[in-house]
């Protein structure tokens, strides 16, 4: 799909997970992978508490050959509620991280689920502390790290004054950014704007698509301006992963049909477009 592109398209798996918060697709994460693949992504994005049986690396890598994609990144999605990682939020870290050096240049994505917007100041401060803790053990085990913001209106990474905060308090030696454009325009910022203001920081891309109506569409659907975006990151030589995530409304009743048709309008209409 990306011959000619310093950069590989991927597919993330919360297309799947959507659906009946993950219980439906439970397990059938060797599917999502011939899906993905016959759709012409080159990668996938799993969550990590969502891997099942192929959380073992050589499965997961048998898995991967079988389907001709690679391992982009795994997203580490924890509550990170307090002042420090729980024992057990460091212990399931840290087997993600073990699980990446098995897959050398994939991303750990850290991501934390929407808690709440209360004790915004303190909350912020720990998050950024925990999220640097992380990336930096994992940088020391040569595992490359980014950070993922969202916009659920319960969460703490949503809004301009969270990301002024959050983004230049991340310790640049350990992880990168993965602007999601989706969820950048979600919380009423224009995408390609913020990604200027920390271009130095981009080392991983998430594309969805938006409408407001109310948020997510289907790829090619909504308002995301993918073309101009793409284009800037070609100009730069942006050499990651962009990852697809489908979040509209379709992708809750059928995300094989949605994967596939993201996959197809990429590679016709996206890249096609492109100079």
């Amino acid at each position: 799909m990306t011959d000619q592109l310093p950069f590989r398209f991927g597919s993330e798996v919360y297309t799947w997970f959507m659906n009946n918060n993950g219980k439906t697709h439970e397990g059938r994460l060797g599917h999502m992978m011939e899906v993905i693949a016959r759709a012409g992504f080159t990668g996938i994005q799993p969550i990590h508490f969502w891997m099942g049986d192929l959380s073992d690396p050589g499965l997961l890598e048998a898995n991967l050959k079988l389907n001709g994609i690679e391992l982009a990144a795994i997203s580490l999605a924890l509550d990170w509620k307090g002042a420090k990682e729980t024992e057990r939020e460091r212990e399931e870290a840290d087997q993600t991280i073990r699980l990446l050096q098995r897959f050398p240049g994939a991303i750990l994505c850290t991501v934390q689920k929407p808690g709440g917007r209360h004790d915004l100041v303190v909350r912020r401060q720990n998050l950024i502390n925990i999220v640097n803790s992380v990336s930096r053990r994992a940088m020391e085990l040569g595992v490359p790290c980014s950070f993922h913001p969202n916009s659920p209106h319960t969460s703490i990474t949503r809004t301009e004054e969270d990301y002024q905060v959050i983004l230049p308090a991340l310790d640049s030696a350990a992880t990168g950014w993965t602007p999601d454009v989706g969820h950048i325009i979600n919380a009423g910022m224009d995408p390609l704007e913020k990604m200027k203001e920390y271009s130095s920081m981009i080392n991983h891309m998430h594309y969805k698509d938006w409408d407001g109506e109310p948020e997510f569409a289907l790829m090619g659907k909504g308002k995301v301006d993918f073309l101009t975006i793409t284009q800037w990151l070609k100009d730069r030589n942006y050499k990651g992963w962009i990852v697809c995530e489908d979040e509209g409304i379709a992708a809750m009743e059928d995300p094989d049909f949605v994967t596939l048709h993201d996959g197809e309008w990429v590679k016709e209409t996206l890249i096609k477009g492109l100079k």
